[in-house]
């Protein structure tokens, strides 16, 4: 039973978070998935330098939280995410958390204060970073999936004769979120007179995604050197979407393995409940041995072996 109750207060608190993002940070929601946010707020008469003054705070709110020890980690997650939720009110999401997982302990289990703290602890940080890991990986796929389109818009541009940055400029109007309010912030910064090469750098860096490192390096490149713009960012539309493909069918193909894998894990912590429920006392007298605790703890470690070994083999990079 203890056990069980340690899955549920786990569960409870993962439901918590998202419900309550979505209660407190709906919009925010909204904005990542269709509508281009910078486009919106422009539209209710905010001027453009308003709109990047916004967007920028929320990014300074993640940068200056990179320096705190421990929560660094999570604040370059946040960014990513573009969760706008501030230091402040992250940590007392973090609290609360723990508050809520420690309660849950001490009245569902008779287990000791060290290890109920410790276990809080883990579980209010760990809890926290999985959910804001699982926001950030979420959009940086969305983005990755939005980039062909994008630099494909802006290769049509270019070869009508526009400049890169009136190209750019279309394709952050054009491109949904997240990627079109990305993009616009950058536009902006280059009209108020940032290098495009430094402004696209910065972008790839916060945002961690390897395809717009291409990007920026490909515009650097052909400012300090020229040529033929268009046809190199064609030529990188192309080969991110043959990864995509490449990749696509790779999961499709690796997918029967990956869930072999889950339920090769997660059927040994399943059998025992169904035992005991079946059958209660079944494991009276094996619990009682010295070294069953001793067994438990090394059929965990084979387990999370297993879990490991098998994301390894079918983890292939594209």
């Amino acid at each position: 039973m203890e056990a069980l109750v340690y899955l549920i207060v786990f569960a409870s608190i993962f439901v918590l978070f998202e419900g309550a993002y979505l209660v407190l940070f709906g919009r925010s929601v909204k904005a990542n998935s269709k509508v281009n946010r910078r486009i919106a707020l422009m539209s209710t008469g905010m001027s453009a330098k308003d709109t990047m003054e916004k967007l920028r705070k929320e990014l300074d709110l993640h940068d200056a939280a990179k320096k705190i020890p421990v929560y660094g980690i999570l604040a370059v997650q946040l960014q990513r995410a573009g969760m706008a939720i501030p230091p402040s009110k992250m940590i007392l999401i973090i609290l609360a958390a723990f508050g809520l997982c420690f309660s849950g302990l001490t009245l569902g289990t008779g287990s000791s204060l060290m290890f109920r703290l410790g276990i809080s602890v883990l579980v209010a940080f760990g809890g926290v970073y999985a959910w804001v890991l699982n926001k950030a990986k979420k959009r940086s796929d969305l983005m990755q999936e939005l980039l062909p389109d994008s630099i494909e818009l802006m290769v049509r541009s270019l070869r009508v004769g526009h400049p890169f940055t009136s190209a750019f400029r279309v394709a952050a109007q054009e491109s949904p979120d997240p990627l079109g309010t990305e993009y616009g912030f950058v536009s902006d910064e280059i009209s108020y007179g940032r290098d495009i090469g430094e402004a696209l750098n910065d972008m790839a860096d916060r945002l961690g995604i390897p395809d717009l490192r291409f990007l920026s390096v490909a515009v650097a490149i052909q400012q300090q050197s020229g040529g033929n713009l268009a046809e190199v960012l064609a030529g990188l539309a192309k080969v991110i979407r043959d990864r995509f493909k490449l990749f696509r069918k790779v999961k499709a193909i690796t997918a029967e393995a990956k869930w072999s894998g889950n339920f090769l894990s997660v059927f040994p912590l399943i059998v025992p409940f169904l035992i005991n429920f079946i059958e209660p006392g079944y494991f009276d007298e094996v619990i009682e041995k010295p070294w069953y605790y001793i067994l438990v703890a090394v059929v965990m470690c084979f387990l999370i072996a297993n879990l490991i070994v098998m994301r390894r083999l079918v983890d292939i990079r594209v």
